[in-house]
């Protein structure tokens, strides 16, 4: 049948007047686009058509039910299809942005209910996640540099379910500072509890994946910590995270003296004092466990303690750098992210889940492409570009 202009304009609007009219529109449009572009192909190519074949695309508040021309030879792909697909490929990456964002599958089925007009399930919403789980895993197993100048290295505990039991599980995560100072997370890696011989397999993998020489690692305090270094990468210094210790001494005493033992340790670890030394900060803790041994006789061994050297480390650098390598603080940062983020959830279905939302959070740090200020003052230690 042949209309006039004037009469397609009327049975448009009649359409568009209609519950759904705008839908109905759509994909009579879509098809018909795509129904004219076989006729094309088949006339250009020799071919001949061989029915449809059923594709689903997002509407204007519902999914479509289209009907894809198909072809003889098999090699007719429409082109919008290829908008279509791009599409797709935008809205699976706002899923995966709001999952990684805090809400919950079930929320994220929600969100895209009220955008989209039909209800998505959460294993529909999980199944939006498989280009990010590619990714995410790609990511975490690419080969890095052969040489990091300092890594840090963390855990955090997540709630995870793992069989029939929930269990608060070790999360590692390894951050590296490249040779032209931006920053990078080289890996996050799961064990259900911390040892150093988790971190023994965790230097294994760093090695696999083509890590040499580490100038400094910055730890936290986990027993044997040091054995695990040196086995791997023998010619690394070590630094102990002093805010780990700070939270270690403020648990042995009552809760009347954790404001003065907190003024007392500031007086012990200077960061910005050029003058400072090893030798004169060794003495002023030892003066600090004199005092509260008196009280508390935990101080008395804490003064001993032959790790505590690896407290003291950072003094060995510039002192313009010693604030960003006497902690962990930038991993510390970075796990409140992956809390605030997982917080929402109570306990994850998985470590896999847990690994992917992690991963997410760490890879969308932008900040860290930003070369950080002043650390190639320390010329003699570490190698700069």
């Amino acid at each position: 049948m042949n209309f006039t202009q004037k009469q397609v304009s009327e049975i448009l609007a009649q359409l568009l007047e209609e519950e759904n009219g705008l839908n109905t529109v759509l994909k009579l449009t879509m098809e018909a686009l795509m129904k004219s572009e076989r006729t094309e192909h088949n006339i250009s190519n020799g071919d001949l058509s061989n029915g449809y074949r059923p594709r689903k695309a997002y509407g204007n508040g519902q999914m479509l039910e289209l009907k894809v021309p198909r072809t003889r030879h098999g090699n007719f792909y429409p082109i919008i299809l290829g908008l279509l697909k791009n599409q797709e490929f935008e809205a699976h990456n706002i899923a995966f942005h709001l999952y990684k964002s805090g809400l919950t599958t079930e929320q994220v089925g929600e969100v895209f209910g009220e955008i989209y007009g039909s209800h998505y399930s959460t294993s529909q919403i999980s199944r939006m996640f498989e280009r990010a789980r590619g990714e995410v895993s790609e990511w975490l197993n690419r080969p890095l540099n052969d040489y990091y100048p300092i890594i840090y290295g963390d855990a955090v505990f997540i709630p995870t379910r793992r069989g029939d039991s929930v269990s608060k599980e070790a999360y590692f995560t390894v951050l590296g500072v490249r040779p032209d100072r931006t920053r990078e997370v080289l890996g996050i890696y799961n064990y259900p509890t911390e040892s150093c011989n988790h971190w023994a397999a965790i230097f294994e993998s760093l090695k696999g994946r083509g890590v040499r020489e580490i100038g400094l690692f910055v730890s936290d305090s986990l027993p044997g910590i040091e054995d695990s270094v040196a086995k791997h990468f023998s010619q690394t210094s070590i630094q102990l995270c002093i805010v780990h210790l700070q939270r270690t001494l403020l648990k042995e005493v009552k809760p009347k003296h954790k404001g003065e033992l907190s003024e007392d340790f500031k007086e012990v670890f200077y960061r910005n004092d050029s003058g400072d030394s090893i030798e004169a900060a060794k003495v002023r803790f030892a003066a600090l466990c004199d005092k509260w041994a008196k009280q508390y006789s935990y101080f008395r061994g804490r003064k001993t303690n032959e790790r505590n050297d690896y407290y003291f480390t950072y003094l060995q650098y510039d002192y313009r750098i010693r604030s960003m390598i006497y902690s962990t603080n930038w991993i510390e940062r970075l796990n409140r992210d992956y809390k605030r983020t997982t917080r929402m959830r109570g306990a994850l279905p998985n470590p896999e889940s847990t690994m992917l939302l992690l991963g997410g959070v760490a890879m969308s740090r932008k900040a860290y492409n930003k070369k950080v200020p002043y650390l190639d003052c320390e010329e003699e230690k570490f190698r700069w570009e």
